[in-house]
């Protein structure tokens, strides 16, 4: 009992401080044209590189531009976050339908499924960005279609194994026998055994994705350079980091805080949709 009841704490405080996190960020994301009414692209030469906590009107300090740091770390997150919970929702719902069908009913749709999935495995990522830039372009809804593209298979493999496992237990075997249609079987029985995986590896994925966000910008494959966003001010400071290191600094918390936000709601929501699960709120 009192193991149980330790864990229940813990996970209760893994609960209160991800969604702490994660809603102050998100709050100042959202209130970020009120808390900044200026923007975060205002420019002022004679305020460059101000460093932080030397002047009231510029907390964390400037860029090479005289750019307010927190603005622009408060602002770009508007961009970051959008990129990596589009991505991963997308790849999420087009990895769990494939993985879902490949494992289920296995056959013909198990080997389409996963060979495509192991050539795509076998592509580099930065080829298969170059080639899709090539092709589509640019910006932000391609940055996003690509990582979707990238990610799905992910999922896919993630979710067909689970399923290759699930469908063999008898409370499977018992639905299918009693006439229980296939997709009563997946909603009711399979998707809920799955969302533990499936929630870690989101939890993973975003910051992943705003990473590779990050990367692609800086290549001048992704978004818009001149649009602020965590991973693109993380590029852009990357040569002042040993004389102004806030400007790289700060965006690099916040990836920080915000990652660990979301692995902390993702572990509590892993064991509490967990249906084997033993501690709960």
């Amino acid at each position: 009992m009192a193991a149980r009841g330790a864990s229940s704490n813990f996970l209760k405080l893994e609960f209160i401080l991800g969604a702490l996190l994660i809603g102050c960020i998100a709050t100042a994301v959202l209130l970020s044209g009120f808390i900044f009414p200026g923007g975060a692209e205002k420019i002022d030469l004679m305020s460059r590189l101000v460093a932080p906590f030397t002047k009231p009107a510029h907390i964390l300090g400037t860029d090479p531009l005289g750019r307010d740091v927190l603005a622009r770390v408060i602002a770009g997150g508007k961009i970051s976050l959008l990129v990596g919970f589009v991505s991963v929702a997308g790849g999420v719902l087009i990895g769990v339908v494939m993985g879902l069908v490949a494992g289920y009913y296995r056959g013909f749709w198990d080997m389409v499924v996963m060979r495509f999935a192991d050539v795509q495995l076998a592509m580099p990522f930065i080829l298969l960005a170059i080639t899709f830039i090539a092709i589509v372009g640019g910006g932000l809804a391609n940055t996003i279609i690509l990582l979707i593209v990238s990610q799905w298979v992910q999922y896919a493999r993630l979710v067909r194994g689970s399923v290759l496992t699930l469908r063999e237990r008898e409370f499977i075997q018992s639905a299918r026998a009693i006439g229980v249609k296939d997709w009563r079987i997946i909603v009711q029985h399979l998707l809920p055994n799955l969302a533990g995986p499936v929630i870690v590896l989101m939890t993973l994925n975003v910051a992943t994705n705003i990473l590779l966000e990050s990367s692609l910008t800086f290549l001048g494959l992704g978004i818009d350079p001149t649009i602020p966003s965590w991973g693109g001010m993380l590029a852009d400071g990357r040569t002042y980091l040993q004389t102004t290191w806030w400007v790289s600094v700060f965006p690099g918390l916040a990836i920080l805080l915000t990652v660990l936000g979301l692995n902390l709601l993702g572990d509590w929501l892993r064991d509490s949709l967990d249906p084997t699960g033993r501690t709960s709120l």
